[in-house]
């Protein structure tokens, strides 16, 4: 117990998952806990109120659940995601269910108080679930249900990171394109997963569904696939076929602009992270049509690429 004696509790309240989480000075996972937030059948999303709500109900749950470890004493750091990017004018109103939360019990533990952005705690999850070190800078792709985005990321030692968009979407994120048509399917929000495996069972059936790919240098847009799927959907009713078209549509358009950013960047190492950097499809298409060896893709570990607070928690490490 005595090497247990500095931790670091992290706290990210996202859009759709309360999380918490507890690491120690060197960077060892202690305990986690999330609760995916409810979405109504048939919903698309989940209002910033609404969220907002279901984080303050959640958190105590997930407080109960630490407080049966017995390690409350020993958290020296609070450490907590305050807003999506670390940009000027960055803000969801979701974010400060964590903050109240996590200024509190640094208040009531009388211990040092940390902020970092949603975005960067999805890099240092993703980076710290696997056994890779990183050059400084390296690329990374952000693919989650909100955000769509190729970052210029540096490693800044005292404050997270310093980070750059290279490109992104001009329209929907990834996310949004993959829940739209799943609900469309009848596929409960968010749809990911199930796609996911929609789209991996396709893999055997001989039929395809074709949908346009429109990418401009480090920029995509999934509006004009979104509207042929649903021209093609009244047609092609097997959930398999259409699965596969979208996350076979979102594989080659990242492809293309981590290939346009890459070039511009001259930079070879890219991460993915983020909750459809999960898809078995999309890792299997990327890291087979991206295979040559000036590029060196890496994913993080599945359960770490969709929300959570370790990351977070491991930032509040950094001095």
């Amino acid at each position: 117990m005595s090497k247990m004696k500095n931790l670091v509790l992290g706290i990210d309240t996202s859009n759709y998952t309360t999380s918490i989480a507890v690491v120690d000075d060197q960077g060892n996972l202690i305990f986690e806990c999330r609760k995916i937030l409810d979405v109504k059948e048939g919903a698309r999303g989940l209002r910033q109120s609404d969220a907002l709500f279901q984080h303050v109900i959640n958190m105590p749950a997930l407080f109960e659940e630490l407080s049966k470890r017995g390690i409350g004493h020993r958290i020296k750091t609070v450490s907590v995601s305050n807003r999506p990017r670390a940009v000027e004018n960055s803000y969801m109103p979701v974010f400060r269910a964590g903050q109240s939360f996590g200024q509190t019990i640094a208040k009531a533990l009388n211990c040092e108080y940390k902020e970092f952005s949603h975005q960067e705690g999805h890099i240092e999850a993703a980076k710290g679930s696997i056994n890779q070190s990183f050059d400084n800078p390296f690329i990374a792709v952000q693919i989650s249900g909100g955000t769509t985005e190729i970052l210029y990321v540096k490693n800044n030692h005292k404050v997270g990171y310093t980070i750059d968009i290279l490109g992104g979407t001009s329209d929907i994120s990834a996310g949004q394109f993959i829940d739209r048509i799943g609900v469309k399917l009848g596929l409960g929000f968010p749809a990911g997963k199930q796609m996911d495996s929609y789209a991996m069972q396709a893999e055997c059936m001989g039929k395809e569904m074709t949908l346009p790919v429109s990418v401009k240098d480090t920029y995509v847009s999934f509006s004009g696939p979104e509207t042929s799927v649903h021209r093609q959907i009244e047609e092609i009713f097997d959930k398999n076929i259409i699965a596969k078209a979208v996350l076979k549509c979102v594989a080659k358009s990242l492809e293309k602009i981590i290939i346009n950013a890459s070039k511009r960047t001259g930079l070879s190492q890219i991460l993915l992270i983020g909750g459809v950097a999960s898809s078995e499809y999309i890792k299997n298409y990327l890291l087979e049509n991206l295979k040559e060896e000036k590029y060196k893709i890496y994913f993080g570990d599945k359960l770490y690429c969709t929300d959570n607070a370790v990351g977070t928690a491991l930032l509040g490490i950094k001095k």
